[in-house]
């Protein structure tokens, strides 16, 4: 009874729209402002208040892949709604304190980089777009497909950085490498990329042998802080959330030591725009080993105290919540394969991240940005204006 009592005080102040809850005693009852509901919650058993309260979406999140939840309806949409309530249990910086906390070694990292990347390129492929890119995309129309989109990202970050022929540049976090070879084919760059997965490194290697492109590509299965080269451009997407709280001061530090004197970075992460983001324990556990979201006054303040200057910044939530969402569309047509491969709670696990994510972007709790640095003053030989940039896009595009 004391269980029950408890859900209703939280579900009486977590919601924005109308939302349906059945109890595991199979009573209902309404939450929300009044209003017809198209979702429901079902509890198939009660799940204990006490595991909920100290660590609210580990508990839920485990709950709905052990099937003791049912969702009929849009997770993302319910998800959106109880980051939008401010006083929601998703929302509540009393819960923060129960943040479990993390070390990074370059050999932890190694391991938290695979347990996530080496899941294996069959799954990846199945729900990804042709250039097997796991980041944020940048629709510069409604219209694009997925794949244009991320080929936008990767010809805008070029672009921004105003990259010359025969420079050289370094990809952080390679992935797949789409940035690498985008780089070395259309901008006749130098590319050198980085990864700690067996399953990329691989994937990269294999093609740029395929595509004869030794004299120009590079690709190592090591730690970025292992790098000792300079180079006149450093990219660095979807890496930062990796490195964790401890290791964003040396992240941004080794940033630097690999710019030459006026050379710039592009750095595009998730982040947030409001204190505590930080991590969330079921991501943690299932999804992002190790990860820690950084607000951007963090990120500000590890700039600086580099010895890096902020050329600029570029918020990119909506592209990627579109990007997720597309991603979960995606995951849902090849769905029942994933359930061949990996069981039917490993897809409730993805699909639960997908819209869960798409959800945060949504409703504003993280956000992904784009930070245009220099190792040296702001500016120096960039454009004047940032007029450049869209002037290059466009004429990437025609």
């Amino acid at each position: 009874m004391l269980d029950k009592k408890i859900y209703d005080e939280i579900f009486s102040r977590s919601f924005t729209i109308p939302i349906k809850v059945v109890f595991w005693d199979g009573k209902e009852k309404n939450y929300g402002p009044e209003g017809k509901s198209d979702i429901t919650i079902k509890f198939n058993e009660k799940v204990p208040i006490k595991e909920v309260v100290k660590h609210a979406t580990l508990t839920l999140g485990e709950a709905y892949m052990d099937k003791k939840i049912e969702i009929d309806g849009s997770i993302q949409k319910l998800i959106t709604s109880a980051y939008t309530q401010s006083d929601s249990f998703m929302s509540s910086l009393k819960l923060k304190k129960y943040i479990p906390k993390f070390s990074h070694s370059e050999e932890g990292n190694k391991k938290e980089i695979q347990e996530h990347y080496d899941i294996g390129n069959d799954f990846y492929k199945l729900w990804l777009d042709d250039t097997m890119t796991y980041s944020c995309a940048y629709f510069r129309t409604p219209e694009d497909t997925l794949e244009q989109a991320q080929m936008n990202k990767v010809h805008h970050i070029l672009n921004k950085l105003n990259t010359k022929p025969g420079e050289t540049i370094l990809d952080i976090g390679c992935g797949w490498g789409t940035m690498m070879f985008t780089a070395a084919k259309e901008y006749g760059l130098k590319a050198k990329g980085v990864t700690l997965s067996q399953e990329q490194y691989d994937f990269v290697n294999q093609k740029i042998q395929d595509e004869n492109l030794g004299d120009q590509m590079e690709v190592m299965l090591e730690d970025y802080r292992e790098v000792n080269e300079k180079f006149d451009h450093v990219v660095s997407v979807g890496m930062f959330e990796h490195v964790g709280k401890d290791n964003l001061p040396g992240y941004f530090e080794t940033v630097k030591k690999l710019l030459k004197q006026d050379g710039n970075a592009l750095i595009h992460g998730i982040t947030g725009q409001h204190y505590g983001v930080g991590v969330d324990a079921w991501l943690v556990k299932y999804i992002f080993p190790g990860g820690y979201i950084p607000d951007v006054k963090e990120n500000v303040g590890h700039i600086l105290d580099a010895g890096l200057q902020i050329d600029d910044l570029e918020p990119l939530r909506r592209h990627y919540q579109k990007t997720v969402e597309i991603w979960d569309r995606n995951f849902h047509k090849v769905e029942d394969k994933v359930n061949e491969m990996y069981g039917d709670r490993f897809v409730r696990m993805w699909d639960l991240y997908l819209q869960a994510c798409a959800a945060s972007f949504e409703s504003g709790n993280i956000d992904v940005i784009q930070f245009l640095l220099t190792n040296g003053p702001s500016g120096t030989a960039m454009p004047m204006t940032r007029e450049y940039m869209t002037d290059l896009d466009k004429k990437t595009a025609e």
